[in-house]
C-alpha cells in the first residue's frame, strides 16, 4: 500500500472536520430529512431533496476523509534534529535572487496545500526542487516563465 505523506497539523484538522461531519453535521441532516417527509408528497419537496443531497455530500465526504486517513503516514519535523536539509513538513525562508524578494513556505501534503498561507505541496515544481538541499544552497526552480534562483537562507524544523 501507498502511503501518503502529511503533517501532523493536516491530520489533526481532518480528524476535526471527520468528527464535525459525523457528530453534528450527519445528525442535523437526518433530522432535516425527518421533517421534510413529514410535509407530505416527497416528488414535490424541495426542502426533502436538498436534504437529500446534503445528506449524500456528508457521507462521500466522510468517506473520503476516512480513506485518507487511513493511507496518511503522517510526519512531525518538530520531533526531528534540525540538520539544515529540505524535507517533507520543514519550513524555509527562501530569498527570490534576481528580485530579492524573501517568502516563506512550509512544504506539506497535497490536501494541506494553501498558496494562500505559503504551504506548498510536496509535489509542487518548487517543493521538488528544495528537496534534499540545505540551507545555504541556491536552488533553481523551473516555472512557465522561466527559470527562477531561490537561495535557502533557512530550514525550520517547527
Amino acid at each position: 500500500m501507498n502511503f501518503t505523506p502529511m503533517t501532523k497539523q493536516g491530520a489533526e484538522a481532518l480528524q476535526l472536520e471527520l468528527t464535525d461531519l459525523k457528530k453534528i453535521q450527519r445528525p442535523r441532516v437526518v433530522a432535516d430529512i425527518a421533517e421534510a417527509r413529514e410535509h407530505g408528497d416527497l416528488k414535490e419537496n424541495a426542502e426533502y431533496h436538498a436534504a437529500r443531497e446534503q445528506q449524500g455530500f456528508i457521507e462521500g465526504r466522510i468517506q473520503e476523509i476516512e480513506s485518507k486517513l487511513g493511507a496518511v503516514q503522517i510526519i512531525d519535523v518538530t520531533t526531528l534534529k534540525n540538520t539544515g536539509k529540505v524535507i517533507f513538513g520543514t519550513t524555509l525562508d527562501l530569498v527570490n535572487l534576481e528580485t530579492d524578494d524573501e517568502v516563506t513556505y512550509k512544504i506539506v501534503g497535497d490536501d494541506e496545500a494553501d498558496i494562500k498561507i505559503n504551504k506548498i505541496s510536496v509535489n509542487s515544481p518548487i517543493a521538488r526542487a528544495l528537496i534534499g538541499k540545505e540551507e545555504g544552497e541556491v536552488v533553481v526552480v523551473k516555472t512557465p516563465k522561466g527559470n527562477v534562483e531561490y537561495e535557502i537562507v533557512e530550514v525550520k524544523y517547527i
